[in-house]
């Protein structure tokens, strides 16, 4: 069983368009390969959007904690204000906490209870060891949902994050193991991963343990900036890649300057994919455009592209 992982440095640049399309050429043919499909964007998960799978498990997602007030416990000493170095806890009449009092604010008022705020509670619990009362205890936060479905091309697993929740690495590292397990234990060929864009913890997460990275990238200043940075994140964590480029022919010298660069740093180019608006008709209709329309251009790079790619993973060790 092998791991290839699709990343960009940058959003918008199709990755999620190429692994729908990857998902839907694996399973043609006469000798498809068998995947598992996994999705690991999971601050903004599309993929399910052109696979059109069917949820068979659905599973809550806890995240960090949160420092939580017993009121009637708390005498408003007012130390946990001054141990927090984020600035989450307030009373009443600073300006902001006021919103956060959602029941009745009078006995707020009347105590100078002090409030949380949870975006700015960090979970660090230097609060909950300051307070002389005890009065403060961390409780678990949920921060999303995690699910295993089924789609027309094989098993997904996908999350969703709550906005604003953070561990969304930990999060990608559940989605991952999961597809890993099922691929393990029903003897499947391929764990194809839809990675997120950018270098954070999330790309750390969803390259980890990856055979395979290939680098969608698009001949843009901002495209090829963050093309390098990604690039440095797969050599630091030892996972060889390969680059496409994407809408290749919009600009033909940054296209040139994509190439010349693989080129120095010995990293291969698996093809190019022009720019088509049947990629855009195809997202439309909720399809990989290699099932929308097979002969489109875009459509022949991809299958092109698909291809090197299987040789690629085929000379990998196992």
């Amino acid at each position: 069983m092998k791991q290839l992982v699709v990343l960009s440095g940058k959003g918008g640049t199709g990755k999620t368009s190429v692994t729908a399309a990857f998902a839907h050429l694996a399973a043609e043919g006469d000798n498809p390969i068998q995947t598992v499909l996994a999705d690991a964007d999971v601050d903004a998960a599309n993929l399910e959007l052109v696979l059109a799978p069917q949820t068979e498990l659905r599973e809550d997602f806890w995240g960090g904690k949160l420092a939580q007030i017993d009121t009637d416990a708390c005498t408003s000493c007012g130390s946990c204000i001054d141990v927090c170095r984020f600035d989450a806890i307030g009373t009443i009449e600073q300006p902001g906490f006021s919103r956060l009092v959602a029941d009745d604010p009078t006995i707020y008022q009347a105590t100078n209870l002090p409030i949380i705020d949870p975006v700015a509670c960090d979970g660090c619990a230097a609060c909950v060891h300051q307070c002389p009362e005890g009065a403060i205890r961390m409780q678990d936060q949920l921060a999303g949902k995690w699910f295993r479905s089924e789609s027309r091309y094989g098993p997904l697993f996908h999350a969703a994050l709550i906005p604003a929740q953070e561990n969304s690495g930990k999060l990608v590292t559940l989605v991952k193991q999961h597809a890993r397990l099922k691929a393990l234990d029903e003897d499947f060929d391929l764990v194809l991963v839809d990675g997120p864009p950018g270098i954070g913890c999330p790309v750390i997460s969803a390259t980890s343990g990856a055979d395979l990275a290939l680098i969608v990238t698009e001949p843009t200043a901002a495209g090829v900036h963050d093309m390098h940075r990604v690039l440095q994140t797969t050599s630091h964590f030892g996972v060889k890649a390969l680059v496409c480029i994407n809408k290749a022919d919009i600009h033909p010298g940054g296209t040139a300057e994509i190439e010349e660069f693989c080129r120095d740093q010995g990293i291969g180019i698996v093809g190019q994919i022009p720019f088509d608006l049947t990629v855009t008709a195809a997202m439309v209709n909720g399809q990989p455009v290699t099932a929308f329309q097979p002969d489109a251009p875009a459509s022949r790079s991809l299958r092109s592209i698909w291809q090197s790619v299987v040789n690629a993973l085929a000379e990998l060790p196992q």
